[in-house]
């Protein structure tokens, strides 16, 4: 018997950055999307913090064929 196993999780990761004072939480927002978007905002990648989200199974049935002469 075959079994695909699929498995999800979510990994959580943090860059340190820089931002203007006085900016209001709008436009730090659209700030940290567009260092993000433009691949400026490099994270640091910390992978003890995964969170496991799922895990399911789908078992693929192996047809056999058989002839007989």
């Amino acid at each position: 018997m075959r079994v695909i196993v699929t498995v999800v999780e979510k990994i959580s990761s943090e860059a340190h950055i820089n931002i203007p004072d006085g900016l209001d939480e709008s436009v730090i927002k659209q700030h940290i999307v567009d260092r993000y978007n433009s691949g400026e905002m490099v994270t640091d990648m910390n992978i003890f913090q995964v969170d496991f989200e799922s895990i399911s199974a789908q078992i693929v049935k192996e047809h056999s064929s058989t002839k007989s002469a």
